[in-house]
């Protein structure tokens, strides 16, 4: 399909909600597994979070919860990453959240930072997953502070209208393909 879509000279992003790697890294695990993928070709909730981020404040400021795409994806949009007053607490995938971090962020809230999350993907709920999914932290966070997240990744029109400017198309011209019906759709 990538191939004939290749061939046509279509233009074609995945999308993702991972906002943990960075393009090159997902690029690469595409080539591994024998797609031909650019990283062109790669579109993710952190790069759509980065892009919103810098319309709504330019050259603002974000504490984050997450890992190196997105705040990769901050710093090209010419986002500061502050452990002090930030304009936004901004919530995505990663391994390294400890009680520290989420005190913090709790804290900022309550100061004034906005919550944004890269996501709301779920838990995958399966025995051994060391990880919760970005939806249950923000949860745990906006239950703590009493505010609510705004959400950019997938299903958000933010995410989707950002790929699609980004193909340099209109709503009419494109179609969405996926695999789960929740955040794809």
């Amino acid at each position: 399909f990538i191939r004939a879509l290749k061939r046509r000279g279509a233009p074609f992003l995945f999308l993702t909600n991972n906002s943990r790697s960075t393009r090159r890294d997902l690029a690469t695990r595409f080539q591994d597994i024998g797609i031909e993928v650019e990283e062109e070709n790669i579109f993710t909730s952190a790069m759509a979070t980065g892009q919103f981020l810098a319309m709504q404040r330019p050259h603002g400021t974000a504490y984050v919860l997450g890992e190196g795409g997105l705040v990769l994806a901050l710093h090209e949009n010419g986002y500061a990453i502050v452990d002090r007053a930030p304009d936004y607490v901004v919530v995505g995938e990663g391994r390294s959240l400890t009680l520290e971090m989420v005190e913090k962020a709790i804290d900022f809230i309550l100061e004034g930072a906005k919550l944004v999350a890269t996501n709301l993907d779920p838990s995958p709920k399966i025995k051994g997953w060391m990880k919760p999914g970005t939806g249950a932290i923000v949860a745990m966070l906006e239950e703590a502070t009493g505010k609510k997240a705004l959400s950019v990744g997938k299903p958000s029109p933010l995410m989707m209208r950002a790929a699609r400017k980004a193909l340099g198309l209109q709503t009419d011209e494109t179609i969405m393909i996926g695999d789960t019906m929740e955040t794809d759709i």
